[in-house]
């Protein structure tokens, strides 16, 4: 008998799986790291949200000229949504947002509709927004750049907090809510 020339039979076969592995490995690592980053971001907007924190004392450019500081707010209760144009779910909810704010007015609700649509054409996209579909949203507008979504942790939009009257969150929401959902959340800032 003549031995085969191949003399690999008494060892393992190659790795044949071996790029699989790594790359299962790889996808694992990347998720749990994806996993991380948003706990950590939700666990710093949770912190921001958390019933006590007062909210940042930031000065907002308003669309109708001026600035608007949401220091100066204080005494009243503050709906401050963040949003823009071109989200559906922002043009969907704001309709209910503009209505609403102007029923609770006179309860000490104030309305703050923070654009973050991109700078420096915000103003132009605005106003088209306004003009064409919501003429009533205007005295409600301030420009929210970087900076000021970043120290609100808004990762996402829309994103709407309610402060009480002393510029403490009692409220967060990411997401859009529904008309009813909102008239809850208002009436239970109010009571703050």
């Amino acid at each position: 008998m003549t031995e085969p020339l191949n003399s690999d039979a008494g060892s393992p076969p190659p790795a044949r799986h071996g790029w699989s592995k790594v790359v299962l490995v790889v996808t694992a690592l990347l998720g749990l790291a994806g996993l991380s980053y948003l706990g950590v971001q939700q666990a710093l907007r949770a912190r921001l949200a958390s019933n006590g924190t007062v909210a940042p004392a930031v000065k907002m450019q308003r669309y109708e000229k001026g600035t608007l500081s949401l220091a100066d707010l204080e005494g009243k209760v503050v709906m401050l949504d963040f949003w823009a144009t071109w989200c559906a779910p922002c043009q969907a909810e704001m309709p209910s947002l503009v209505k609403l704010a102007k029923e609770y007015e006179s309860k000490g609700l104030v309305f703050v509709a923070a654009s973050r649509d991109d700078m420096p054409d915000a103003p132009l996209f605005v106003q088209e927004f306004i003009l064409s579909r919501m003429p009533d949203l205007a005295p409600y507008v301030v420009f929210a750049p970087d900076e000021i979504a970043a120290t609100f942790q808004v990762t996402a939009l829309p994103t709407l907090y309610f402060l009480d009257r002393r510029g403490q969150v009692v409220d967060a929401q990411r997401g859009m809510l529904s008309e009813s959902e909102l008239r809850q959340r208002i009436e239970r800032a109010l009571q703050h």
